[in-house]
């Protein structure tokens, strides 16, 4: 194949293009079998034993590609499982350019062990592809080693080295793997998230930033009806600080303020003597999430004798829906024409490592995984139809970029 594209008569699709979905149509018998063992090798956020298989699994996968000049190196965690980071030398000799393509995914999944008993992978009659993390992200994994084993296969030329980092902790907010991720952006010239798509194959180009806090209220025992008045309420304590974490949502700038969880009490006939909420905060700009978590830390008792205890803050920075963004969504787009794929784009409200990659500036592109939808849902799924084009653009992405 050639490194340029050039327009063929399938509808605008290129004959490059057209000839690697052809590759990954035909393939999608080992397409759908690496799938299954990656759905069937659980991987709940925090199982350590698990993780680490998982991240050997793929960590093989990979070595062979990376043979000519590459590394694949796993980097333990411990009590958390194991980020996978590869390597992959610029192939085109005498067009290569400077900085890495960053591409980024993650092996944990929200779904408990076990969970495969009552959801087993399976691939349905209307053309589904069912199974706990498929969508969320087993898919995205799965077209990532597709895509670097058609480079390997087929020769073809990439003009920037390109890093993969696949971490275990994404679904829990990248307490350890953040690090990584920045650490790498630094290096890079464009990140990738195969993070999956809005359902429709929609990629992402903005999302809001999120903060989580723990509001926890100390009030004071006592017998709810020998000596009440002796006691102090957590929970009314905590009552009135809902209803203060309510009101700093702002509709206009998009700001959303969530109580999403609520625990208090010890006994029914007990003043509750500690009470504690888990705030979850949503935001566009740096300056609102700024604004949210000074109030959020400045919140007061309300009840005398309570006490506030406040933890939490910005977790991941918002990634602005840049012109850099926009510029990379512009050169997807035309790729995926070549591949039969009419991509459109979105800012979402969820968060993911790509927010990390954009805050320090690098262009980003989310969402390159794989069709369906039910993220964490019950009715998860992917479309075994667009498991070819998607990995045929991924495989045009790190070519041509």
């Amino acid at each position: 194949m050639s490194d340029g594209a050039q327009q063929g008569s399938q509808g605008g699709i290129s004959n490059e293009g057209a000839a690697l979905v052809e590759w990954f149509r035909r393939r999608e018998p080992e397409m759908v079998e690496l799938l299954e063992r990656l759905v069937e090798m659980e991987s709940k956020s925090g199982e350590e034993e698990a993780l680490v298989r998982l991240a050997e699994e793929v960590a093989e996968w990979l070595r062979p590609l990376a043979a000519d000049g590459g590394e694949v190196t796993l980097l333990p965690e411990p009590g958390v499982g194991a980020h996978l980071r590869a390597r992959f030398p610029a192939t085109a000799a005498g067009e290569r350019s400077t900085g890495e393509i960053l591409v980024i995914g993650h092996l944990d999944t929200v779904w408990p062990l076990g969970t495969l008993q009552r959801k087993p992978f399976a691939v349905t009659d209307d053309g589904r592809i069912v199974g706990p993390g498929v969508f969320d992200m087993k898919a995205g994994v799965t077209i990532l080693l597709e895509s670097l084993s058609a480079i390997r296969a087929l020769s073809l030329r990439t003009k920037r080295s390109v890093t993969v980092l696949l971490t275990c902790d994404e679904e829990v907010g990248s307490r350890t793997s953040r690090r990584l991720v920045e650490e790498e952006a630094g290096r890079a010239a464009l990140a990738l998230v195969l993070e999956p798509p809005l359902s429709g194959g929609i990629v992402k180009t903005g999302r809001k930033g999120v903060a989580t806090f723990v509001v926890r209220a100390i009030g004071r025992a006592a017998h709810a009806g020998l000596d009440p008045h002796q006691g102090i309420n957590a929970n009314v304590e905590l009552a009135h600080q809902v209803v203060a974490l309510h009101a700093l949502n702002d509709e206009a700038r998009e700001v959303t303020v969530s109580t999403g969880l609520i625990k208090g009490g010890v006994a029914l006939n007990v003043i509750p003597p500690e009470a504690e909420a888990k705030v979850d905060v949503r935001f566009w700009e740096a300056g609102d999430g700024e604004r949210v978590v000074a109030a959020i830390q400045q919140l007061r008792p309300v009840l005398l004798g309570a006490e506030l205890q406040i933890s939490g803050g910005i977790n991941r920075p918002a990634m602005p829906r840049s012109a850099a963004n926009l510029d990379l969504f512009a050169t997807a787009r035309r790729l995926a024409a070549e591949v039969g794929l009419d991509l459109r784009e979105q800012a979402v409200g969820g968060g993911s490592d790509g927010n990390f990659t954009a805050a320090l500036g690098v262009p980003t592109l989310d969402g390159l995984g794989v069709d369906g939808g039910g993220a964490h849902a019950e009715h998860e799924h992917i479309l075994l139809a667009d498991m070819a084009p998607r990995a045929a653009l991924l495989t045009r992405l790190l070519q041509t970029l």
